[in-house]
C-alpha cells in the first residue's frame, strides 16, 4: 500500500488539503476530515479528498465509511487508469480486511492482478485474505508465487513466515525459511541467516550470526540479536546489546522499546518506564503506538494506576481499535 502522504503534490496546491494530509499522518482524524470538507469546498482535487477522507476513517475505525469514499474516489476515474487508481484499491481491500470482509478483500486483490500481474503485494496480501478465508492451498500458491518473483527478498520471505505462523502454519513458514538457507545462495550473509536461524528456533546459531553482523552496525542486527538472547531467558545479555547499540549510535525507537520490554521482564520497572519514555521523544519512530502502550504498562506495574489511566484514555483516542488496550482500559477504571 502507498503512503497516506503519496499524491498530495497533484494539480494545484490547496492549503486545506495539505493541513488535512498532515493531520491524518499525525493521527488527527477527526480535525482531519474538517479539513478536507475545507479542501473540497475550496476546489482541491475531488478524487484526492475522498481517498484522504477514507484513510481518515480507516483511523477512526469507520470501515463502511472509508469503504464508501474509496469507493467515490475510483468512480471519478477519467476511464484512464492511473497509480492512484491501484493506490485506492489497496486502501480498499485494507479497509475490507479490517472490517472482517475477508471475501470482498480478497476479489479487490484479484482486480489489482488482473490489471497488474506482476503486483508482488497483491499476490502477498490476497494470501493473508486466503488465510482469513481457510484457505491455506490458496494462500500458499500466492506465498509460492511471491517466492518466485524474487527468491532474495528475505525480508518478504520473513513476513510470510511471521503470517502462516500468526495463521497456525508455523511449520509451513519454517519449511520456506529451511529451503532458503538450504539454496547454497551465496549472497546470503551473516544477517539474513542470523534472523532465519531466529525463525527456526535455533538460538545459538542465531546469536553466534547476529554477534558477527552486529558489526556493520546495523539496528536490526542488534534487535534480532538481543530477541535471541530473550528467547533463551538471557534478559541480562539482551539488556546489555540493546544499551551497547545506544552507547555508539543514535537513539533509535525500537532500542529503546525493546529494551523497555527487556526491562520489564527483569523486573526493573523504572528503568523500563525510561526507556520507553526515551523512544517517544524520537520524533517519526515507527513503533509509536507500541512505545505508548508499554509505557502504560510501566506506569502500571509502578502502581501509579492514576497516570496510566490518564494515558490509556489518550491512547484510545488515537488507536481506538486497539481491544487489548479497551480491555486495559475496563481494568483500570476499576482501580
Amino acid at each position: 500500500m502507498l503512503l497516506a502522504g503519496a499524491f498530495t503534490g497533484c494539480g494545484e496546491k490547496n492549503e486545506a488539503f495539505e493541513n488535512a494530509m498532515a493531520l491524518v499522518q499525525s493521527l488527527d482524524y477527526e480535525e482531519a476530515l474538517a479539513q478536507f470538507e475545507e479542501a473540497e469546498n475550496t476546489g482541491a482535487n475531488g478524487r484526492l479528498v475522498n481517498r484522504g477522507r477514507g484513510i481518515a476513517y480507516m483511523g477512526l475505525t469507520d470501515y463502511d465509511q472509508a469503504i464508501t469514499c474509496f469507493q467515490q474516489a475510483l468512480s471519478a476515474s477519467s476511464g484512464i487508469l492511473e497509480n492512484v487508481d491501484f493506490d485506492l484499491n489497496y486502501y480498499m481491500a485494507a479497509a475490507y480486511a479490517k472490517s472482517g470482509r475477508y471475501q470482498e478483500a480478497e476479489d479487490t486483490y484479484d482486480a489489482i492482478l488482473a490489471l497488474r500481474s506482476n503486483e508482488e503485494d497483491a499476490y502477498f496480501l490476497r494470501g493473508n485474505m486466503r488465510l482469513s478465508l481457510s484457505d491455506f492451498e490458496g494462500a500458499k500458491e500466492d506465498f509460492d508465487q511471491v517466492i518466485s518473483m524474487d527468491s532474495k527478498n528475505y525480508d518478504r520471505l520473513i513476513e510470510i513466515y511471521e503470517v502462516l505462523d500468526n495463521f497456525g502454519y508455523k511449520e509451513a513458514g519454517q519449511a520456506y525459511l529451511q529451503a532458503a538457507l538450504n539454496s547454497g545462495d551465496k549472497s546470503m550473509d551473516t544477517y539474513v541467516m542470523g534472523r532465519i536461524y531466529y525463525y527456526l528456533e535455533e538460538y545459538q546459531k542465531a546469536y553466534l550470526a547476529l554477534e558477527e553482523a552486529k558489526d556493520k552496525g546495523g539496528v536490526e542486527s542488534y534487535l534480532y540479536l538481543g530477541r535471541a538472547y530473550e528467547a533463551t531467558g538471557d534478559y541480562n545479555y539482551a539488556s546489555n546489546v540493546y544499551s551497547s547499540y545506544l552507547s555508539k549510535y543514535d537513539g533509535n525507537a525500537e532500542i529503546y522499546n525493546q529494551l523497555g520490554l527487556c526491562e520489564l521482564n527483569r523486573g526493573d520497572y523504572q528503568k523500563a518506564l525510561e526507556a520507553f519514555q526515551a523512544g517517544l521523544q524520537l520524533e517519526g519512530n515507527l513503533v509509536q503506538q507500541s512505545l505508548a502502550f508499554n509505557e502504560i504498562v510501566a506506569y502500571e506495574y509502578l502502581g501509579n494506576y492514576e497516570q496510566a489511566y490518564e494515558l490509556l484514555t489518550n491512547y484510545m483516542k488515537s488507536y481506538p481499535d486497539d481491544e487489548q488496550a479497551r480491555r486495559e482500559l475496563d481494568f483500570l477504571s476499576t482501580r
